[in-house]
């Protein structure tokens, strides 16, 4: 087997951790704002723009999967707590944030709670594997 045909593995992973209890338009929402912070932040994380055979140009995209999981309130608390210690970039989506309109608004909502009190519906890491699969503790793949 070629190299080029071998499977590529990563050591770090990108992960997605949302709230149980959230409606289908919410936790895709709340996955996209997630882990647009992640792609701000780290254009390590960012491929190669695409290109199809016409010659038309598409944005990059990560160049790795995200792998999205569900959690119950308890789980995404410590999570948070975990990503904390381990001091790994991570984004968080307060329930608070579903009723703001703006980013201004949102970083206000945020700024507003002590992290021990915020009621996370959703928060993104990235990491080593080992780190964040500790991290995501009690978390499920989402279906």
């Amino acid at each position: 087997m070629e190299i080029a045909d071998q499977p590529i593995r990563f050591d770090t992973k990108i992960a997605v951790a949302l709230r149980d209890d959230l409606q289908s338009w919410q936790r895709l929402n709340v996955t996209a704002f997630l882990v647009s912070g992640l792609a701000a932040t780290m254009p390590e994380l960012v491929g190669e723009p695409y290109q199809d055979a016409d010659g038309t140009a598409y944005l990059p995209m990560f160049r790795q999967p995200v792998m999205v999981f569900a959690a119950s309130k308890e789980v995404l608390t410590a999570a948070h707590s975990r990503a904390l210690s381990r001091v790994v970039p991570m984004a968080v989506f307060t329930s608070d944030l579903f009723s703001t309109g703006n980013d201004r608004d949102n970083r206000a909502a945020v700024r507003a709670v002590p992290g021990a009190d915020l009621d996370l519906v959703g928060l993104a890491v990235y990491g080593p594997r080992n780190a964040v699969d500790k991290i995501l503790k009690g978390a499920r793949l989402h279906e």
